[in-house]
């Protein structure tokens, strides 16, 4: 059997964080009572006329130079002529041709041996929602929620021939442009909401050969991980129709997700099918060089520079980095504290205790009640012996109720760490109620000091710095 390869182009739609919808005044929002949030104008009634979002405009602007693209410095909008009943128009405004707002860019991924490839993206353009057909089991009939329709939406869709070549470089790149998004507070990301949709677009062809195969469109995809499977699984399906001689039709697939299969959804229409026209009721967009570089410079560093930024800058391990900037607010958290402290211990603070306490409240972890400089004056505390690892652990719990700094909370409860001379005593006293675990340590089981040194912590109540206790029973041994 020949061998094939699999080309993934990726076109992502995700709906851009604004007050308003795209062409009219009805609230941009998630959710709510049905036919709620619209007008004539987002229904497109006879009469009405649109005006465009500027902001918008400008977030998909700011999002095409992330990704490198050039800008077009006039660009125009665009009806795209179709019938289906969640678009009430009978069309889409969008974006065509050789001006959609950004071209010719490009976003890296990050492959799991640390190695970055570049895929290259042909368009970054704006258009409108559509409503939300609703299918009710029993009901007979479908039912149409329109509160969606005209909610500002911005497509990205790869270059051709696909840098993507597989399932898991599809779900980087997905996750990756996810993360940008979320960087410059375009759009919240929420897959589950369909905020973020993926829609892969895997061919097959046999390897070596130049002439690239009918590609199949899997629609709507939610999570980054049927990104993956369902690139794999409709690679496989692909080769296997074509070793029973069975031709590949363009079309477009849904995705079961308890099956784990394709599931055909209609043959895919042409770009002629659209009839694509110019929108004879928005004026062109026209940008100024000057405005464009005030954009670029408000741009914050990208998740991926800013991985590698923290591995070398503060030594933290590359999971760790990772972890760190997989939001801004959490990278921004992390800086502001390792200014203040000890960046590694920061950081395992900040992955260990704190990300506990932040996901049993649902807070995001720079949304918690502990600040940076709580936790950075813990770390400090712990370093400069005034409290234990122990107490420490007591006391996060009580930064995170009370919002109270480690200092407030050390004078309130009158916590201080046990002087040596204090440590001393109970060292002797241990070793003397266990006369048996001293003779296997002297006999050569060295294992049985961790007892002793849990019953000196226990009588201490943690107040007893490890390296005193450790140090100590190795004299008393001697």
């Amino acid at each position: 059997m020949p061998e094939y390869v699999v080309s993934v182009g990726m076109e992502c739609h995700a709906e851009l964080l604004t007050k308003s919808k795209m062409f009219c005044g009805c609230e941009n929002a998630f959710g709510g009572e049905p036919n709620t949030r619209c007008c004539p104008i987002c229904l497109g009634l006879p009469g009405t006329l649109p005006v465009f979002n500027k902001q918008a405009v400008e977030h998909v602007v700011r999002t095409a130079l992330a990704l490198n693209c050039e800008i077009s410095m006039r660009t125009i909008f665009h009806r795209k002529n179709y019938f289906y009943p969640d678009l009430p128009k009978g069309y889409q405004v969008s974006q065509y041709g050789n001006t959609p707002i950004g071209i010719n860019g490009y976003l890296e991924i990050e492959r799991e041996d640390g190695s970055l490839k570049k895929i290259r993206i042909t368009r970054a353009h704006l258009e409108e929602d559509t409503g939300k057909s609703q299918h009710v089991d029993g009901l007979g009939y479908s039912v149409m929620d329109y509160n969606r329709a005209g909610v500002p939406l911005m497509e990205i869709v790869t270059d051709f021939p696909p840098d993507v070549e597989s399932g898991e470089e599809a779900r980087l790149y997905a996750e990756t442009l996810r993360s940008i998004l979320l960087y410059l507070d375009v759009s919240d990301g929420k897959m589950e909401q369909g905020s973020l949709r993926v829609e892969p677009n895997p061919s097959v062809r046999e390897k070596g050969s130049e002439v690239y195969g009918i590609k199949t469109e899997i629609k709507n995809l939610n999570s980054f991980r049927f990104v993956q499977q369902g690139v794999e699984y409709e690679a496989k399906r692909q080769i296997a129709a074509i070793a029973k001689g069975e031709p590949i039709i363009q079309a477009t697939f849904g995705w079961d997700s308890e099956k784990n299969e394709s599931v055909l959804q209609r043959v895919k229409e042409s770009e002629q099918e659209y009839r694509y026209f110019p929108e004879p009721d928005l004026i062109p967009i026209e940008f100024l060089e000057e405005y464009i570089e005030s954009l670029r410079a408000s741009l914050p560093e990208l998740p991926i520079p800013r991985k590698r930024r923290f591995i070398q800058e503060y030594g933290l391990p590359a999971t760790d980095a990772a972890q760190l900037v997989s939001e801004r607010g959490m990278a921004d958290f992390f800086e502001a504290a390792a200014k203040l402290a000890d960046p590694k211990l920061i950081a395992n603070w900040m992955l260990g205790d704190l990300t506990r306490l932040a996901n049993a409240a649902n807070q995001p972890v720079h949304g918690t009640p502990i600040t940076a400089e709580h936790l950075a004056g813990l770390v400090n505390a712990i370093g400069k012996g005034t409290i234990t690892g122990k107490i420490a652990k007591e006391l996060i719990e009580s930064m995170h109720t009370d919002s109270k700094s480690v200092e407030q909370l050390i004078e309130e409860r009158g916590i201080k760490v046990a002087d040596a001379g204090v440590v001393q005593e109970i060292v002797q006293k241990v070793i003397a109620a266990n006369p048996d675990i001293v003779a296997k340590i002297k006999a050569g089981n060295e294992k049985s000091k961790g007892f002793l040194v849990g019953q000196v912590m226990k009588e201490a109540r943690g107040q007893a710095r490890p390296d005193d206790v450790n140090r100590l029973l190795d004299e008393a041994l001697a």
